[in-house]
């Protein structure tokens, strides 16, 4: 009987029912990601929540303002050209993603669907200059800008991000998944290569296509280096800079900036929650043909 007794509670957990398993898994995991998820969170709530105190409450250390202050908002505008640095940004990052996506599904293309000496080599090559840091390209691009005269320009901003080896990679793992007969059903119907990639390939790489221009919209939306080093008129600042400008201007009025910091997340939120089925089935389609 003793023996029974200690067998029975010495019995490995995997003897356990799974639904009891998979439940104690589940709850570690989900604590796990509660924990992460609050510490992304806290520091947006915060951002919120600062935009809302008075100038004196901004450097109080309690989190919650006394009275809702609705008109630090509409502050902003009267305090800088805010309208005008989130055109500039949203304008120079919706180009970039139009031509990023472009030339990365011209190139996914040619590296996934086309055969050529020494495409798997160039391809490596090509991913290798992933590796480098964004940094180390800054000075040749800057010269390069000089050199064509674009310094202070929109098209100055667009030019060293329409390519990307990201990109490439991303569409390529997509088109290395689509079936080559249907190629083949296509150039039998006497389709040319330009018409396969624009009527079969494009349209069947939509998820990817749709993940690569949020991850590029996001990026270029935010950037802060480039256009910091780029740009020397006011007006033609893109909003990082123009919060930089702003902080510099105003930099007691820590309550108006976290106003103008909400209001420059806003639109990527929106953005994202309306395409976020369409980004997850383009990740998860992505990382299974990977």
């Amino acid at each position: 009987m003793m023996r029974t007794t200690d067998e029975t509670l010495t019995k490995p957990l995997e003897s356990l029912p799974a639904r009891v398993r998979h439940w104690s898994g589940g709850m570690g995991l989900h604590g796990v990601m509660t924990v992460l998820s609050l510490a992304m969170i806290l520091p947006f709530a915060w951002m919120v929540l600062t935009s809302l105190k008075t100038l004196a409450e901004a450097a109080d250390p309690a989190w919650l303002p006394h009275t809702a202050q609705w008109g630090n908002y509409p502050e902003v505008f009267r305090v800088i050209p805010f309208l005008r640095f989130a055109a500039n940004s949203l304008v120079v990052a919706g180009w970039v993603t139009l031509l990023q996506v472009f030339t990365s599904a011209l190139a996914a293309y040619s590296f996934a669907r086309l055969d050529w000496p020494g495409r798997d080599r160039v391809f490596f090559i090509y991913l290798g200059t992933m590796m480098l840091p964004g940094l180390v390209m800054l000075i040749p691009n800057y010269e390069i800008m000089v050199k064509l005269g674009l310094v202070d320009s929109y098209l100055g901003l667009v030019l060293p991000a329409a390519f990307s080896a990201f990109g490439t990679f991303l569409l390529r793992q997509f088109m290395l998944g689509i079936p080559r007969a249907l190629d083949e059903a296509a150039e039998i119907d006497g389709a040319s290569k330009w018409q396969i990639f624009w009527t079969v390939i494009m349209p069947l790489s939509r998820p990817g296509l749709v993940t690569l221009a949020i991850f590029t919209l996001m990026g270029n939306y935010h950037s802060f280096f480039w256009p910091l080093v780029m740009m020397r008129t006011v007006d033609k600042y893109t909003l990082p800079v123009g919060l930089l400008f702003f902080d510099s201007e105003h930099g007691q009025a820590t309550h108006l900036l976290m106003a103008a910091v909400t209001m420059s997340v806003v639109p990527l939120i929106v953005l994202f929650v309306l395409l976020q089925r369409q980004f997850i089935r383009g990740i998860q389609i992505g990382a299974v043909k990977g």
